[in-house]
């Protein structure tokens, strides 16, 4: 996993008893060894796990603090011939004459570091000043550890493998990260992607769930992975119950979580994607002007080496990134995405003085949304629908279906419909061109027989490009001619080029500009169910569950469609889920062919044919970059477009060779 920069960690929370340190490091043992079997790379217990944390004034006893440091000795030593991971362990430490609470940073039986806690809580019924002292407050900057040499002691530590960009682990421990600029945020600024924090957080109420937002704002604010692991409710006493709380969050979004009150050992795993951090701190420009705030200050680096291994992802890959997986959150998403349509063509509509509209309407998923958009746009600016001219043209491949899907959805929503049939304007445009389609002499023929001739003809012969062109061509000058064109085009087909230049890729605001295929889907749906009254909600499902055409080839003898899209460019749920990949993050080929089987396409495709897809759009990609860089205005509404004025800016004539050599394996 390591070779596609995911880095596995666990957050593990043990039984203890306070002040045992014999019974509390068996524990933690029993957890490195569960931690070893599921190949955890960075392993986090909590703050003071080895005395536990409730203490009190027994921190003060040598007692404690030396069972504590033979404790540590011996988890080093039973450690050192089956642990390779790096581990992270809290106890109490005397330095001089000050004692600090410390994260043990240890791998392969060796301590790499030693990090006091910074900020110690000592208010409401915490008392940490009454017997630590702050990690700000050193007196040393190492310590010795008994037949090892000096050990790195203090808050400027980060530990890093040297082989691998990125992988750096910082740690702060439980108050750290709720002050107003936590430690971690100097230790991501200063290249750290993994942060950890020891802690003992008790519960009350509410707490959790800020807690639960604090470690998922903090990782995304840091650009980094967070681990966060407190102590649980073996720790109960006298006034303060803890439930013990396990969080992995990755730039903002949460990965895994623990159930609280367990009173088990338990051990919350996922990885955390550093190539995709490192990704997003090269695009984010403003991170790396947070350097100004480290005035002046520097951390070490201590070398680790971390172990790579193979096998399936603790965390869950999604197959449709572009559609949010809970019936709510889709249909919060979907109402976002709808009205930001509306909100961005009727600001370019009332810009131009609420003009007259024109759209293709064809019976399918991207013009349906455009016209669903365009008339809600206009009953937000008080204009009658019937202002809008939609068009319907059917052409050679046009099935009844689609066309009849087309006429009802126009007179369901009251717009100012009209039916131009194109063929026989094709027809004569082939005649004066001289083409002669699929060898075809179009001289003598009159629409009837060459659509007769036409449907004839086996699936295997129907390739004729500039057949294809004229019809999508001349549907785009009669709009053109009729009002300011809605475009309807969607990002998916953007991407792949699927659209013919200066035809249905030309407009003059598409509101579909940066919405994927496999959302378009869900948009409709929702709109249907939520938008639009019972009597179109019938034909607005019924063009759900078509399949999707340009229909702009014959159709099949008995009327229905011949020229399905995902068999000739492939499934767009792939398509999407490379693009998602591929611009939001980065990824090589190569690891979005391994993100594919984590998201179990294989079960759906066999692993030849993902490879063959991502092959298509790859090269697809790279050829149609010349139509995306004059495309109309349109919201942005998620985080990726395609905008040459917005997100990418891509050279029209690249090569994609490096990009293909990865997808061969090479």
């Amino acid at each position: 996993m390591l070779q596609h920069g995911f880095v596995r960690v666990a957050a593990a929370l043990p039984r203890l008893r306070v002040a045992d340190c014999s019974y509390n490091v068996e524990r933690i043992l029993e957890l490195m060894d569960q931690a070893e079997r599921r190949a955890v790379d960075v392993l986090v217990f909590p703050e003071l796990a080895l005395t536990g944390y409730t203490c009190g004034d027994l921190f003060h006893q040598p007692a404690l603090q030396g069972a504590a440091l033979d404790a540590l000795a011996y988890l080093l030593e039973r450690s050192r011939a089956w642990y390779s991971r790096l581990v992270i362990v809290g106890l109490p430490w005397l330095v001089g004459d000050q004692l600090y609470n410390v994260a043990a940073v240890c791998q392969r039986g060796e301590l790499l570091g030693v990090v006091p806690k910074s900020y110690l809580p000592t208010y409401k019924e915490f008392y940490e000043s009454r017997w630590f002292t702050s990690g700000r407050n050193l007196v040393t900057d190492q310590i010795i550890w008994p037949g090892q040499r000096r050990v790195p002691f203090g808050t400027d530590l980060l530990f890093a493998d040297e082989r691998r960009a990125g992988v750096v682990v910082g740690v702060e421990i439980c108050e750290d990260l709720w002050t107003p600029i936590p430690p971690s945020c100097l230790q991501a600024i200063a290249g750290a992607k993994i942060l950890v924090n020891l802690s003992a957080s008790n519960e009350v109420i509410g707490k959790a769930s800020y807690r639960r937002q604090l470690v998922a704002s903090q990782s995304g604010r840091c650009i980094a992975g967070y681990v966060y692991a407190s102590c649980g409710v073996s720790e109960s006493t006298t006034d303060v119950v803890f439930g013990g709380h396990g969080l992995i969050a990755e730039n903002g979004n949460p990965l895994a979580e623990s159930p609280r009150f367990q009173r088990d050992d338990a051990l919350v795993v996922s990885e955390i994607d550093v190539e995709r951090l490192q990704n997003d701190r090269q695009k984010t420009n403003t991170f790396n002007d947070s350097l100004a705030w480290m005035q002046g200050q520097t951390f070490r680096r201590i070398p680790m080496l971390l172990k790579s291994s193979t096998g399936r992802l603790e965390r869950s890959v999604d197959a449709h990134p572009f559609v949010p997986r809970g019936e709510e959150q889709l249909a919060e998403r979907c109402q976002d995405i709808f009205h930001a349509q509306v909100a961005g063509l009727a600001k370019r509509l009332e810009h131009l003085g609420k003009p007259a509209v024109a759209i293709g309407v064809s019976g399918g998923l991207d013009s349906t949304l455009a016209l669903l958009v365009t008339c809600k746009t206009l009953d937000l600016l008080a204009v009658p629908r019937a202002k809008i001219l939609a068009l319907t043209m059917p052409g050679f491949g046009t099935t009844g279906r689609t066309l009849g899907n087309a006429q009802a959805l126009m007179q369901h929503v009251g717009v100012s419909a009209r039916e131009i049939d194109i063929r026989s304007l094709c027809l004569e445009e082939m005649r004066a061109l001289g083409h002669r389609p699929f060898g075809i002499n179009p001289q003598n023929q009159t629409v009837e027989s060459l659509s007769a001739k036409l449907m004839e003809l086996p699936i295997e012969q129907r390739v004729d490009i500039t057949f294809e062109n004229i019809q999508a061509r001349m549907r785009t000058s009669l709009l053109l001619n009729t009002g300011f064109v809605i475009g309807t085009g969607d990002l998916s087909e953007l991407a792949l080029g699927w659209c013919t230049y200066n035809a249905d890729h030309i407009s003059m605001y598409n509101p579909n500009i940066s919405i994927p295929k496999t959302l378009v889907k869900f948009l409709v749906r929702w709109a249907a169910l939520n938008e639009f009254e019972a009597t179109a909600q019938k034909t607005l499902l019924d063009i759900v569950a078509t399949e999707i055409s340009p229909e702009l080839l014959p159709t099949a003898k008995d009327g229905t469609i011949a020229q399905s899209t995902e068999s000739v460019i492939g499934p767009y749920e792939l398509h999407d889920f490379f693009l998602f990949h591929f611009l939001r993050y980065g990824a090589p080929p190569e690891k979005i062919l391994f993100l594919a089987q984590q998201a179990t396409f294989e079960k759906v495709y066999p692993a030849a044919e993902i490879r063959r897809w991502l092959k298509v759009f790859v090269r697809r990609f790279f050829v149609n970059q010349f139509k995306r860089s004059c495309l109309p205005d349109g919201p942005k509404v998620g985080t990726i477009s395609l905008s040459p004025r917005g997100d990418w800016r891509m050279p029209s004539d690249a090569q994609a060779s490096v990009w293909l050599s990865w997808a061969n394996g090479t």
